[in-house]
């Protein structure tokens, strides 16, 4: 696996994801997405915006959160989206798709982590079956659980996780945790929803933390 193979993966994500976009029902835009704080076009704002930010507005927009990246995510993705229409946000993502742009101190994988668990965050509330495809989830994960943006360092200390879809196990705790690939990651990622999947004496410990 190269950076080359993993922004193909990524390029096909963000148009598979812009292809789920341009198949809503105009109220669906208006839905609350797995990510609370976002409705649908707010994630959408998200992603189109991901290719499309300069270092300086990542520097303005972290002073304005007080030095809180969640924070300045959210805030910028409910600014601009509040910009432009569901179909301007679908045809940025579009012409972005093949985009290597990423946030400052991103690594290469980051972007295909995002778009891949930010298509279940839409998917998901809205009842969408969106099948993950397994290479790249297994990279997202393997990546997630070293990445210090992530949480998933302190989320999966002391576990165990395997794949009940594919021959993929990571992480060197005691406690084992098995499940589906997309739950596995959405787990990780910090999401509750895909929990009631996994099963395991660790399941509970990645549910609290």
């Amino acid at each position: 696996m190269n950076d080359g193979e993993i922004l193909a993966w990524t390029e096909t994500e963000r148009l598979s994801f812009a292809d789920l976009l341009g198949s809503l029902a105009e109220h669906d835009w208006s839905v609350t997405t797995l990510c609370t704080e976002w409705t649908v076009h707010a994630m959408a704002a998200h992603l189109a915006q991901s290719t499309r930010n300069r270092l300086k507005d990542t520097l303005v927009g972290i002073v304005k959160a007080r030095g809180n990246w969640d924070r300045m995510n959210v805030d910028q993705a409910i600014a601009y989206g509040a910009r432009f229409s569901p179909a301007e946000l679908v045809a940025q993502i579009r012409e972005d798709a093949g985009s290597p742009r990423r946030s400052p101190g991103a690594k290469p994988v980051d972007p295909l982590a995002d778009v891949l668990i930010h298509g279940q965050d839409v998917a998901r509330p809205l009842g969408i079956a969106r099948p993950m495809p397994e290479q790249p989830a297994i990279a997202s994960l393997e990546h997630l659980l070293v990445s210090p943006f992530w949480g998933a360092k302190k989320r999966c200390r002391d576990l165990k996780l395997i794949a009940t879809d594919a021959e993929w196990s990571g992480g060197a705790g005691p406690e084992e945790v098995r499940g589906p690939l997309v739950d596995l990651l959405l787990a990780v990622s910090g999401r509750s929803t895909g929990l009631a999947t996994l099963t395991g004496p660790g399941a509970a410990l990645l549910g609290a933390r």
